[in-house]
């Protein structure tokens, strides 16, 4: 696992401190916990604003065919 050292004000700490004692968890555990949210956070709003800016992408296109007729192509009974 890589080490980082960080900065933090010390109203942050003190509140850190204080949750890790509330939860028995240590205050490296509750940075890691938060970062690894944060991540999560930031990559479900980035998924999402990507899907939203592809809708509509195909929309165009003249080549596909139309999956209604395909679909009934298949539906023989």
């Amino acid at each position: 696992m890589a080490e980082t050292k960080i900065t933090i004000p010390e109203s942050i700490q003190e509140a850190l401190a204080e949750i890790a004692l509330t939860t028995g968890k240590s205050e490296q555990q509750l940075i890691a916990e938060a970062l690894s949210e944060l991540i999560q956070n930031y990559q479900t709003r980035n998924r999402l604003a990507l899907m939203r800016k592809a809708r509509g992408m195909w929309a165009d296109r003249e080549d596909i065919p139309n999956l209604e007729e395909l679909r009934q192509e298949w539906q023989r009974f």
